[in-house]
């Protein structure tokens, strides 16, 4: 099974804007992490995948079809959960699922397996009947993956699903999607760098419609491994640092000292420094560090 995205590009004002600049990538079972700060095209591609708009050149294979002329066949093996769906409120999710499979033009038998199924595999059978208002924000993360996978799709594109959720939901989220994508392709788009780093097979990483990388994260670490830097600094010394260099994250240690992490090519000079093991979120500071990148975090 392959998802091959063949030189797409999407060009907007009369081609004067490329929202996707000639990006091409061959996807096989996993999960992908799609990073990039906003504006970078992740939308876009998203987009492209899913049908919702049309690339202004390349083109979209799954198994060697162009998804375009595969049409109906090719939405019946996609799954896609976007970052703003609108949940009913008044709806149950029994209802939603329900209403998504009608949607999706499953028939009465097969939605009502496909929707016990779904209800167990997210963990909420036993919510079923419950309100969709009344749900806490992880479990409406998971009654929308469950929608997504009600048709048992081939393909998954998975936008920002674990925003907004506390560390435990997170982790759970993350975990299921890395169970599930053991016989499909998973497309995790998300600012939640960490995320990624746990789940995805491979990242992508883009900037300005264009493919600047594409790895393993462990391979991805170990190239740059002589980029991040662990200095100690006296407090009053801390705002002159983040002028001088990128910082991705400060801890106030005792008699007023802080352990400061630097991300850069050069090891910060004139200071008590030693390297220091990268992240993938050390990583994305450093490849988009000029692209409004915020020093100590990674704000889109």
């Amino acid at each position: 099974m392959e998802l091959a995205i063949k030189n797409v590009t999407k060009s907007y004002k009369n081609g004067k804007r490329k929202a996707l600049d000639g990006f091409s990538a061959v996807l096989t079972p996993g999960v992908y992490g799609l990073l990039g700060p906003n504006g970078a095209g992740k939308s876009t591609l998203m987009n492209i995948i899913t049908d919702n708009i049309k690339a202004s050149a390349g083109c979209v294979e799954f198994d060697g079809t162009d998804i375009i002329k595969m049409g109906k066949a090719f939405r019946r093996i996609l799954g896609y959960m976007p970052q703003h769906q609108g949940i009913y409120d008044d709806f149950t999710a029994n209802r939603f699922l329900w209403y998504m499979s009608a949607l999706k033009g499953l028939k009465k038998k097969q939605a009502k397996d496909r929707i016990e199924y779904v209800l167990d595999l997210v963990n909420l059978r036993g919510d079923a009947h419950k309100r969709l208002g009344a749900f806490s924000g992880g479990m409406k993360q998971r009654i929308l993956i469950a929608q997504a996978l009600l048709n048992d799709p081939k393909v998954l594109i998975l936008d920002e699903p674990t925003a907004g959720l506390d560390p435990k939901e997170r982790v759970r989220i993350r975990n299921f999607i890395s169970e599930i994508a053991l016989d499909k392709i998973v497309i995790f788009a998300t600012h939640v760098v960490s995320d990624i780093e746990y789940a995805a097979k491979e990242v992508i990483f883009l900037r300005q419609g264009s493919l600047i990388l594409q790895d393993r994260p462990s391979d991805i670490l170990s190239q740059m491994k002589d980029k991040v830097w662990q200095v100690h600094v006296p407090v009053e010394e801390l705002c002159r640092v983040q002028e001088k260099y990128t910082v991705s994250s400060i801890v106030g240690e005792q008699d007023g000292i802080a352990a400061v992490k630097t991300v850069g090519d050069q090891c910060p000079e004139g200071l008590d420094s030693k390297p220091a093991l990268p992240t993938l979120e050390d990583i994305y500071l450093y490849m988009f560090k000029d692209d409004g990148a915020i020093n100590g975090s990674t704000a889109s």
